[in-house]
């Protein structure tokens, strides 16, 4: 089951978003700024504020997408019989683990209240900055790979772009936050995620998968 088309088709979507993100959250930096001001657009608040909300959707985006990840990684434990999956998934469930419980201490000492999570966003169902880009995580896809009669290959190709969501989602984080935190944040996310995609990817070239 190939998923690169479908991926193709989010990264559309996605770059879409793009634009409703730049007025919504009113992020401006050094690449967008010039564009803003070409199409008439004039911000009456500060930069550190624009990030700020950069900083605060991307916390109620990301807790969300991990969520998924995490799904799926959980499903992986009771399915699959490959040691580097089983291990994977151990890794997956940590790490991201970790990071809900750091970015929802930041939210709580940031803004003062909780994370508020949508209740259209569920396992990983994203809305404007990533709405249609969280792919896999969805109560849809773990019932899918919860019955699937090749759990490995179905995982992976799961898995795989819901990574290269993460990335693309901490490199927009990246370019707009000034938060040193949310700055180690992003790089944490791209550096781990990027490794396991090449990861997996060799293993469904190595199990021909």
């Amino acid at each position: 089951m190939k998923k690169e088309p479908i991926f193709y088709c989010i990264i559309g979507v996605l770059a879409g978003s793009l634009l409703t993100l730049l007025f919504t959250t009113n992020i401006v930096n050094s690449n967008n700024y010039g564009m803003m001001q070409m199409m008439g657009i004039r911000q009456g608040i500060g930069i550190s504020s624009m990030a700020n909300n950069l900083d605060r959707h991307f916390i109620e985006q990301m807790i969300p997408h991990h969520e998924g990840a995490i799904e799926m990684a959980k499903l992986a434990q009771e399915r699959s019989k490959r040691p580097e999956i089983l291990t994977l998934a151990d890794t997956i469930i940590k790490s991201q683990s970790q990071e809900i419980t750091q970015m929802q201490a930041w939210y709580k000492n940031w803004y003062g209240v909780e994370v508020l999570v949508d209740s259209s966003v569920g396992m990983g169902m994203g809305r404007g900055m990533m709405q249609g880009g969280m792919m896999g995580g969805t109560t849809a896809d773990i019932e899918s790979l919860r019955n699937s009669t090749n759990f490995d290959e179905a995982f992976l190709q799961e898995m795989i772009p819901h990574h290269q969501m993460a990335v693309m989602m901490a490199r927009m984080l990246l370019s707009g936050t000034n938060r040193p935190e949310m700055k180690q944040l992003g790089q944490d996310i791209i550096t781990a995620q990027e490794k396991e995609i090449d990861q997996m990817r060799s293993w469904l070239k190595e199990w021909s998968l």
